[in-house]
């Protein structure tokens, strides 16, 4: 089976984000004074092929060991089942 993972990673709330403070200041510079809060993260996808229990293992493995910094970042994702394509 073939399956997709959609991978979130945002900086914790504890870590200032300057990014997304320049983000946020772009917007109301443009008028968008309605936008409280702006934070800036990563968004990765990742295909895997296999057991569906031994995928979510390395999932989680590499979400939290390699695409993300731990200390820093939070990291959650989703994982789906995909279609096989037909070649």
């Amino acid at each position: 089976m073939k399956y997709l993972a959609k991978v979130y990673i945002t900086l914790k709330k504890s870590i200032l984000d300057p990014q997304g403070r320049t983000v946020e200041r772009s917007l109301h510079n443009q008028g968008y004074a309605s936008v409280l809060n702006a934070r800036v993260g990563k968004y990765i996808e990742l295909t895997f092929e296999g057991d569906r229990s031994k995928i979510e293992t390395e999932l989680k493995d590499i979400a939290e060991n390699i695409l993300s910094n731990p200390v820093m970042e939070s990291v959650h994702w989703d994982l789906e089942q995909v279609e096989q394509q037909v070649h």
